[in-house]
């Protein structure tokens, strides 16, 4: 069972005293005389003293590193040819999914990476494999064969934080008899250390979610941040706000912790 979680500022990564550099002697053969030992070095005067208050003292712990997030990497290795079409060429039943991808200050997020998971038409979980289909030849990622519901795509931002997935309505996963239909996110952005987890939920089964069990635990207002609105024939806007705005303008999406 998934359980809601709010994120609050990002931590900082851990921090760690810089080792010291190992000495070495002559490794060459090369005669000590070359140079001097210890009785012969000058002792530093007053122009050689460090300036930015380190010590010579190897007991002394340098000054920890700065904290520092590593990529966003995902952006170059993880998109696919046709990432964002799951539903099979032609299907009469496809719906569109958009939206756009908002920092705390509502900025777009232009390199962010959304994966959708979702049950198949059936309920089941296991999904058609092929998504990340191969070409034999090159071995380059080609992507979906245009005939099989893999239940699955990848689709990063485009330049104005926005992304469009277009798939087969969503569907209860079996045997979760109180589940509202929905579609599982998962999301990578920068500045996130760990990514995050959310859902997609939509206004033609509202009967369904005052019994979910996620939706029913969240308070109204939490409960309409995972909540798809209509935008279209066939066609639904979902944006994610990975913080909420500062002026109370927008929520947070509703984020998942799994255990």
């Amino acid at each position: 069972m998934p359980r809601p979680t709010t994120r609050h500022d990002l931590p900082h990564a851990p921090t760690h005293d810089l080792p010291h550099a190992p000495t070495h002697g002559p490794s060459d053969g090369a005669s000590d005389s070359l140079s001097p030992g210890p009785s012969d070095r000058p002792s530093p005067g007053p122009s050689d003293s460090p300036s930015d208050g380190a010590s010579d003292d190897p007991s002394v712990p340098l000054a920890p590193t700065p904290a520092q997030t590593v990529g966003p990497f995902y952006g170059y290795a993880l998109p696919f040819p046709g990432g964002e079409r799951i539903a099979p060429a032609g299907h009469p039943g496809t719906v569109t999914v958009h939206g756009c991808v908002r920092d705390g200050a509502g900025a777009p997020v232009p390199d962010a990476l959304l994966e959708f998971w979702q049950a198949g038409p059936d309920g089941s979980l296991t999904g058609a494999p092929g998504s990340l289909r191969r070409d034999p030849v090159t071995g380059a990622v080609i992507g979906r064969d245009g005939v099989d519901f893999t239940g699955f795509g990848r689709i990063p931002t485009d330049a104005d934080g926005r992304y469009v997935v277009r798939t087969l309505p969503a569907t209860a996963p079996a045997g979760c008899p109180d589940a509202a239909p929905y579609l599982a996110v998962c999301l990578f952005a920068r500045g996130l250390l760990h990514h995050l987890f959310t859902r997609v939920y939509f206004p033609e089964h509202a009967a369904a979610h005052a019994a979910d069990p996620l939706l029913a635990r969240l308070p109204a207002e939490r409960a309409k941040t995972l909540l798809a609105r209509p935008d279209g024939p066939g066609r639904y806007r979902f944006d994610v706000h990975l913080q909420q705005a500062e002026d109370g303008t927008y929520e947070e999406t509703v984020f998942l912790a799994f255990r």
